[in-house]
């Protein structure tokens, strides 16, 4: 996988999450929340994101917890659209490449966190992760 978000700033301590035996996640992916407290990477757009990975997860290794950040500061990569500073961000998978960032949507329900700065489609840019959901429907 490529794209992965570089921690710059921990601003708290990683915590553990379920994850499958067989999964295989490369350190710094966004990773989507399922019940009870599991995690995998990102496969959409505007999924319900857990956090970022703070270790690299090898597939089949008998391991079924994975440490995940939940605030910080990372370099991340905008996806279409790119983001200004300031914006909500929502994942871009789906019509981007895996862990890029795009600009959220109005009513957006699931939140990844704030862009810190302005990036075009593919650049690197600061973001704080703080991921929400709010259930406007």
């Amino acid at each position: 996988m490529a794209l992965e978000c570089i921690l710059v700033y921990e601003t708290e301590m990683p915590v553990p999450f379920t994850v499958g035996n067989t999964s295989a996640i490369p350190k710094g992916s966004i990773l989507t929340l399922s019940d009870p407290m599991t995690v995998a990477i990102t496969t959409g757009d505007t999924d319900v994101v857990a956090g970022i990975a703070a270790e690299e997860k090898i597939a089949s290794d008998g391991k079924t917890k994975i440490a995940v950040y939940r605030r910080g500061i990372f370099k991340g990569f905008a996806g279409a659209g790119g983001v200004v500073a300031g914006n909500a961000l929502i994942t871009d998978t789906a019509t981007g490449a895996a862990n890029e960032l795009a600009a959220a949507d109005i009513n957006s329900e699931n939140i990844v966190g704030r862009a810190l700065e302005t990036a075009l489609d593919t650049e690197s840019f600061l973001f704080e992760l703080m991921p929400f959901t709010v259930n406007l429907a």
